[in-house]
């Protein structure tokens, strides 16, 4: 039986009482790894700052000037070999599945977990490629989609048993010695403070890159209006274990990870609403995944709209394909058969 999500909620914040500590402890390392990030923002988003400057002053955390070569790929949901699959296509990765970019820009769009085996090697093989590429001169960013939220949530619907086993592993706190034996040992790892919600802490809902937006589900003027870095922390402080909750405007039916106004297969993408947000955002196209597109990467909106989630993981059995931007073109790079 699914908990409701009042009950999920409550487990959450009892877990706090037996993960908190454990999230002070490693704030700093999550400060730190934002800090660097940051870093690699343009000067004139510094400057936008100033009175009167440009809407991007509301979203400056993870903006980042326009890349050599930008690689982005969709969902993965716990699938580690058809992510390296991926990473192979784009270039970004080695036989042996190391980096071997140099100062390549990738960007992985959010839902790593669920529906698959692989969740908790998937997250720690980012981790690892995330401190190769920045060593190589690269970045290695990946966003947090709706599955990663859900599963802070303790919504674990969409597990596995293999991907639970792979979590047994994680000391379980006082507070959630009730919680069902199968999941007892995931739900420890990603509740508000634990070692595997401090580790989605370090991705964020949004990225900006040069002219194209980054994003899982999509996003909305009203995320503008709430401020995109302003949800962002919010979502942060609730994966730290410093709120009892998320913030709603994300975890809403039409929030960043979950809205597919403009990727939903049937039906016609709300194409003025996508110009109003590019124009706000002083960006060409929103790149999201959230939808799979089986036939593969698909465009809406005159090419403002880029679905790249193509099903790719072992459950959906769709192609693979990451979508290439070099000088602010893009196009679509498939695997070989």
């Amino acid at each position: 039986m699914s908990l409701s999500a009042r009950t999920r909620r409550t487990l959450a914040r009892v877990a706090l009482l037996g993960l908190a500590s454990l999230g002070s402890l490693l704030v700093a390392g999550c400060d730190a790894e934002r800090a660097r990030l940051a870093s690699s923002a343009t000067a004139n988003d510094a400057k936008s700052a100033a009175p009167g400057a440009s809407p991007r002053a509301q979203f400056s955390a993870h903006v980042f000037p326009e890349q050599k070569r930008v690689v982005a790929f969709g969902d993965v949901h716990g699938d580690l070999e058809a992510t390296k699959r991926a990473l192979k296509v784009g270039g970004a990765i080695d036989d042996g599945g190391h980096w071997n970019g140099g100062d390549l820009f990738v960007v992985q769009v959010g839902d790593q977990l669920d529906r698959g085996d692989d969740d908790r090697a998937i997250l720690d093989y980012f981790e690892q490629l995330r401190e190769e590429a920045a060593k190589a001169g690269g970045t290695f960013l990946s966003l947090n989609g709706n599955h990663e939220l859900m599963n802070v949530s303790f919504d674990f619907r969409y597990t596995t048993e293999g991907a639970n086993r792979a979590f047994e592993d994680v000391p379980v706190p006082a507070g959630l010695a009730s919680h069902p034996a199968a999941t007892r040992g995931r739900a420890a790892a990603f509740a508000p403070g634990g070692l595997y919600a401090q580790k989605l802490a370090k991705q964020p809902l949004y990225a900006v890159v040069g002219g194209s937006v980054f994003a899982h589900g999509g996003i909305l003027k009203k995320h503008l209006d709430y401020g995109l870095d302003k949800m962002d922390a919010e979502v942060r402080d609730w994966l730290l274990g410093k709120r009892p909750e998320g913030p709603p405007i994300v975890l809403a039916e039409d929030g960043v990870v979950w809205t597919r106004a403009f990727s939903a297969q049937t039906g016609d993408s709300d194409c003025a609403s996508l110009s109003e947000v590019l124009k706000m955002m002083q960006a060409q196209r929103l790149v999201m995944g959230h939808t799979p597109q089986r036939a593969g990467v698909s465009l809406a909106c005159d090419g403002k709209a880029v679905r790249i989630d193509t099903g790719l993981a072992r459950y959906y059995q769709g192609p693979i394909e990451v979508l290439e931007i070099v000088n602010n073109q893009a196009k679509v790079l498939r695997e070989k058969p």
